[in-house]
């Protein structure tokens, strides 16, 4: 057999694997004649591939009483607990650490303050806490089977390579190779908002359908498609950036360069920065006592009846449903999903977005489209658990598992 035989007979059983374990995974408790039924493979291919999930303790048994009164029937589940791995959030000027079993629960997590200038002390540091981090939580850890990690920026997360980041330049920046040969496992890299889009797919508000778009709100202002079941990712691996949807031709500049971008108008800076604005003006506002206003003190005033605030965040609801509108018509999703601090006052916002979307985008797109908050945006290193869970669900981490 030759080595493009070998390949070709390597990528159908990680194929084959996935599905059986997909199954299971998605729709456990569930027999293996039900797999064998759903994925088309043989009873045989199912009941081996079935065996070697069990001796590595990836699925387990469960006795599932039967519908007519007979005879207990035989189920298969996946094993959570004991396969645990680290999930890290890399920021422009923090990281967060967590582990998590493979349910995606969180069993514990740290947060540090990190800045860094150059690819070295990004490395560097990177290291440094996630060993720390390893060392620190050791009892904890059972099976140590991978590590995650997510940062803003264009990354390839099939090689691992971080191309570009806002804050630092990087070199085609090999960063899964790299932790890989550090810490001995597998290592998965995405950028953030298109693993929080998998993550909210995976594990939160659009679990239920299977082409959604995720819309994040804060330092800036981005989007993850999901669609058909997949994160969308493009030629270059690098789409949703809607932040540099031009929103106003008047308006003022973006850090891309361009005018009048939704980022400027529809991300907490630019939040901050109108409110600050219109107090500087001599409008009145329960906001005007504070100091080092935040997103936050933002939304909590709006609702509680403070005027300025629930206009500035109506306005930003505009804004968003400008954007939104274009993304439906384009991909016409089965559910819009915001996150992001602004969701707390989403009684203001979603009516607002929600106007914009039905203005402006095809009535058979936006009829019955719902627009929801994320369930999972306060987890900040959840969407690096994602790029984990796809790679058991694709079958590269799981493969990596049954050949160990």
């Amino acid at each position: 057999m030759n080595d493009t035989q070998k390949g070709n007979v390597d990528l159908v059983k990680q194929l084959n694997s996935a599905a059986v374990y997909r199954l299971i995974d998605q729709q456990g408790p569930i027999s293996r004649i039900q797999v064998a039924e759903i994925s088309q493979l043989a009873p045989a291919s199912v009941t081996k591939i079935t065996r070697q999930l069990l001796e590595k303790g990836l699925i387990k048994e469960v006795a599932q009483q039967a519908s007519t009164g007979g005879r207990r029937a035989i189920s298969l589940e996946t094993e959570v607990v004991p396969f645990h791995s680290v999930s890290v959030r890399l920021g422009r000027d923090y990281i967060q650490i967590s582990l998590y079993d493979l349910s995606g629960k969180e069993l514990t997590s740290e947060y540090h303050e990190f800045d860094y200038q150059h690819q070295s002390e990004l490395l560097d540091g990177l290291i440094r806490y996630i060993q720390q981090f390893i060392d620190d939580k050791k009892q904890l850890i059972e099976q140590f089977i991978a590590i995650g990690i997510v940062l803003p920026g264009l990354v390839n997360p099939e090689t691992g390579v971080v191309e570009y980041m806002h804050n630092v330049d990087v070199d085609a920046l090999a960063l899964g190779d790299i932790i890989k040969e550090h810490f001995g496992v597998e290592c998965f890299i995405g950028n953030d908002i298109r693993g929080l889009a998998l993550a909210e797919h995976y594990l939160g508000a659009s679990q239920d359908c299977q082409d959604s778009i995720l819309i994040s709100v804060g330092r800036g202002t981005g989007a993850g498609m999901i669609v058909n079941g997949r994160i969308f990712l493009g030629y270059n691996r690098n789409v949703g950036e809607i932040g540099h949807i031009q929103i106003d031709p008047l308006g003022s500049q973006c850090q891309c360069g361009n005018f009048g971008c939704l980022e400027t108008v529809a991300s907490n800076p630019a939040i901050v920065k109108r409110v600050n604005h219109l107090l500087s003006q001599g409008y009145q506002s329960t906001l005007n006592e504070l100091q080092n206003m935040t997103i936050e003190d933002i939304c909590t005033h709006a609702n509680q009846g403070d005027e300025l605030a629930r206009q500035t965040l109506i306005k930003v609801g505009n804004y968003l449903g400008k954007a939104v509108a274009i993304t439906v018509n384009l991909f016409n999703p089965q559910k819009i999903v915001i996150a992001g601090h602004v969701t707390t006052a989403q009684e203001l916002i979603f009516p607002a977005i929600e106007r914009n979307v039905q203005n402006q985008s095809l009535k058979a797109f936006h009829q019955k489209l719902p627009i929801v908050a994320s369930q999972v945006y306060k987890q900040p290193t959840i969407a690096a658990f994602a790029m984990i869970k796809r790679a058991m669900l694709n079958g590269v981490l799981l493969q990596k598992l049954l050949e160990k």
